[in-house]
């Protein structure tokens, strides 16, 4: 009977339809580091998603593997090049939560731009504030999508109903324009975006790729929102754009800032950067929860069982 590693927590369909198929699927999950390497020569497969590092040392150790799991878009944390010259085959489930973070990115941005957190926090003190919380449409503004994979491509979808004009550049891809969709190349991303919203990887070439430089291209004064990676931003170069007014605003679903864990920071442990990100009006945070609901958490883990199943049986 091949056996499969739970290392994360994930819907439990997963396990359920791996062991229909004939799987024993164990759940370890609150193993560290050690204790999991320790333990990996003894599987065929192994699910993960974000808190377990597979690298070349975890692969050389997991002498049986044919297959890891990423239950999730991003594969920043598994040496995917690696796992393949070993013939192990990745998988993730970017299909599983498109739809969540494209609707969250929809709901961050038209919060900011009717002001519905401060309203919300206003009317709530007895303080009714009406001019001050005139807001402006997404109608007739042109959103750039950066990268343009299934959380882009979902996210246009969203917009199409808006009115706004939803134009894309992606550097690895080609052809994905369609009547409402307009693929454009990065002079022409920088001349028209009002709105950028980043679909990106986190890798060598797309870390701290939105910084003061990329910022500065864009003709016109712009909102940035970003749920991909937050080390996409250089956040503390975004700030200065913020207080220039080069950015507008912006909404992040995530921060630099994750890797630390935010119950044991007092206020002094926080940079700059994220002090003035908290009284900002004109920013809103989520703590990386766009892929983050109930269908989705189910729909992470159908897909994965598919992909899976499709190439093991």
């Amino acid at each position: 009977m091949s056996k499969v590693l739970f290392i994360d927590t994930v819907h439990p369909i997963l396990a359920e339809r791996l062991e229909n198929a004939g799987y024993q699927c164990d759940w370890h999950t609150n193993l560290n580091r050690e204790e999991t390497l320790g333990i990996l020569k003894e599987y065929e497969g192994v699910v993960i998603r974000s808190k377990f590092k597979f690298d070349q040392e975890a692969i050389e150790k997991a002498i049986q593997l044919k297959w890891i799991a990423r239950s999730g878009a991003g594969m920043e944390n598994i040496d995917t090049n690696f796992a393949e010259s070993k013939d192990i085959k990745c998988f993730n489930s970017p299909e599983g939560n498109r739809d969540a973070v494209a609707e969250h990115a929809i709901g961050m941005i038209l919060s900011l731009f009717n002001n519905l957190n401060r309203a919300d926090r206003e009317v709530k003190s007895g303080s009714w504030q009406r001019e001050e919380n005139r807001g402006i449409e997404l109608k007739g503004k042109t959103v750039g999508i950066l990268g343009f994979g299934f959380m882009g491509e979902a996210f246009a979808q969203r917009l199409t109903s808006f009115g706004c004009r939803i134009i894309a550049y992606d550097k690895y891809k080609s052809g994905f324009g369609n009547g409402m969709i307009e693929e454009v190349d990065l002079k022409t991303f920088f001349t028209e975006t009002d709105i950028l919203s980043i679909h990106l990887p986190l890798t060598e070439e797309t870390n701290h790729l939105i910084n003061k430089d990329f910022l500065e291209k864009f003709h016109k004064n712009i909102f940035v929102i970003n749920t991909a990676r937050g080390n996409n931003i250089n956040t503390s170069e975004l700030m200065d754009r913020i207080k220039s007014g080069k950015v507008l605003g912006a909404c992040l679903d995530v921060l630099e800032l994750e890797s630390m864990s935010f119950e044991n920071l007092s206020t002094e442990s926080f940079p700059a950067y994220f002090e003035f990100l908290k009284q900002s009006e004109n920013v809103i945070l989520s703590p990386h929860v766009a892929g983050w609901t109930m269908e989705s958490y189910f729909k992470l883990s159908d897909v994965l069982a598919d992909k899976i199943l499709s190439r093991f049986p």
